[in-house]
């Protein structure tokens, strides 16, 4: 069925807190909106602007036009090809369950461990400092939310969140999210869409999350001024778990030795796109006066192993390793 609604209603229930109001991926009309209860409540919303047809397979809206599309496709190709050789995925539902706290696969152990130190800071401190006074099941946007994994564990916690990715499948992507339909009252929504072009009227979220998903973006500036469009007044916008170097230097010979060991492993540099790939502060600086916000850093702790890295490493004469650190910005009138 075909969902249509006005422009004029769109705008005068988009405050909602059950709901969330779509925008048309090809005319940016408004398009409709969306129960936070229910992922699949309809099956289709068409545009009454352009009739452009926005639809639900499996639960996932697919918002990406055409073209788009097209212009990820390599990449996507490229990227689950690879993922899947990591071992990121499993057939059992106790392995997402258990994330980010245990790689039950016992494949990127290392990795989990970060995320899970990141998400304990994130969830415990930085949101319930961020988000004081929001009221209750602030709406979050997980951009990059991969399986889904930070959407569970934000509904589980009292968050409404909304789940981005490119990638949709069973395995890595939004597809995964099955695994926790029956273990929440509702599954959160998920779209299929672009970190630069979101499927979302302006002004909706309390916050909205790069879940180890910034570096992936061709133009920072771009992707950040889309995510403070989709942020309410005094809502945030928070970065974790991007690489951050204290030069481009390092930056530059970790990218140049992450795709030499793609060629070699899996045939493919995994470069279609050409990502940005990390932060420095140069950057940060840049994106600050660019868009005019103010950055907040916050350093979780990784353990003293972590901590001595960059020591070692010049010890020993390698390049610098990279470091996480977790920022954000709150979007003022």
């Amino acid at each position: 069925m075909a969902h249509v609604l006005s422009e004029t209603a769109v705008a005068s229930t988009s405050a909602n807190e059950d709901r969330i109001a779509l925008k048309c991926p090809a005319c940016q009309a408004a398009l409709g909106l969306l129960s936070l209860g229910n992922s699949s409540d309809e099956n289709q919303y068409s545009c009454g602007k352009c009739q452009y047809n926005v639809r639900c397979e499996n639960g996932i809206w697919l918002t990406l036009a055409p073209n788009r599309l097209a212009y990820f496709s390599r990449f996507i190709e490229e990227y689950q090809k690879i993922r899947t050789a990591e071992g990121r995925g499993s057939l059992q539902p106790e392995f997402y369950l258990n994330l980010p706290d245990k790689d039950l696969s016992g494949n990127n152990v290392w990795q989990w461990k970060i995320r899970a130190r990141t998400f304990e800071y994130l969830s415990k401190k930085l949101l319930p400092r961020l988000l004081y006074g929001k009221g209750n099941s602030p709406k979050v946007l997980d951009l990059g939310a991969g399986n889904c994994w930070m959407s569970y564990r934000l509904s589980l916690e009292g968050y409404s969140p909304v789940a981005v990715d490119l990638l949709t499948n069973d395995q890595d992507g939004l597809g995964a999210a099955i695994h926790f339909r029956n273990h929440l009252s509702s599954l959160f929504p998920r779209f299929q869409a672009e970190m630069s072009h979101l499927p979302f009227i302006e002004g909706q979220f309390d916050a909205v999350i790069f879940n180890a998903s910034f570096h992936y973006a061709e133009n920072y500036q771009a992707v950040l001024r889309e995510a403070l469009r989709c942020t309410r007044e005094g809502g945030v916008v928070i970065i974790a778990d991007t690489p951050w170097y204290s030069a481009d230097e390092g930056g530059e010979q970790m990218v140049a030795e992450r795709h030499t060991a793609f060629r070699q492993r899996y045939g493919t540099a995994s470069n279609s796109i050409p990502s940005l790939e990390y932060l420095t502060d140069q950057r940060l600086h840049y994106l600050a006066q660019t868009l005019r916000i103010r950055w907040g850093r916050d350093i979780p702790s990784y353990g003293i192993h972590w901590a001595m890295r960059p020591l070692l490493a010049k010890l020993r004469g390698k390049r610098e390793p990279s470091r996480f650190r977790i920022y954000s910005t709150r979007k003022l009138a």
